[in-house]
């Protein structure tokens, strides 16, 4: 993509609802694809707006929680990290540590940074799928399509079958690239040689809607 503010524009300091819930279904759907990429290693629970303000009504008698802004995500992801960025510098080459780090920018949805530290983690794990998924999945969000593609393609180059991989590559063509026929080969390949996947009829579902948008 030679534009790189898509639909799936995260960078706006306030979002309306239909931009959050949008977002919220397309997150939702690349989660059930991607799953818990830090098997082994320590949990890192999504930053929420607990820090953040919450301003009381004009009467004074209810309060409302706001979404934080990107700056204040950012601010709560950069006080997460700020322990493991110091434990980095004496452990370069600490590839759990890089995905803990990309885990928690990427729940601050500061996806440029997220997939920094992804890609890092990829050179020390040349044949890790997940990681060049989950790199993906932060490309996508952070707007650049093509690379986030590019991304899936060397994941499905390593391992043709990977089902996060063919997941995702639908998925980012029907929505990034509204490329519906490019999304349903990817979809029809997955149940191909995934006859038993968990989450089939989710899938089933994405290709019949993805076939009525083609028609």
């Amino acid at each position: 993509m030679t534009n790189h503010r898509t639909d799936s524009q995260v960078h706006d300091e306030n979002w309306g609802p239909k931009a959050v819930y949008g977002m919220a279904i397309v997150c939702l759907l690349l989660g059930l694809a991607v799953g818990y990429l830090l098997r082994g290693s320590q949990s890192t629970a999504p930053l929420t707006s607990s820090n953040a303000p919450t301003p009381t009504e004009a009467n004074g008698a209810e309060t409302i929680q706001r979404m934080p802004t990107l700056e204040q995500m950012k601010a709560m992801a950069d006080r997460k990290v700020d322990p493991l960025l110091k434990q980095l510098k004496n452990e370069p080459r600490n590839k759990e540590l890089l995905i803990q780090i990309a885990s928690y920018y990427k729940s601050a949805h500061q996806f440029k940074d997220a997939a920094a530290y992804l890609s890092r983690a990829a050179e020390l794990d040349p044949k890790n799928t997940a990681i060049r998924t989950e790199r993906a999945t932060c490309l996508y969000f952070d707007g650049d399509i093509d690379g986030a593609l590019s991304a899936l393609q060397e994941s499905l180059h390593q391992s043709p079958t990977d089902a996060n991989a063919l997941f995702n590559l639908g998925l980012i063509r029907w929505k990034g690239k509204k490329d519906a026929a490019g999304a349903i080969a990817a979809w029809k390949e997955l149940l191909k040689t995934h006859p038993n996947l968990d989450k089939k009829p989710l899938v089933e579902h994405m290709i019949a809607e993805a076939q009525g948008k083609s028609s």
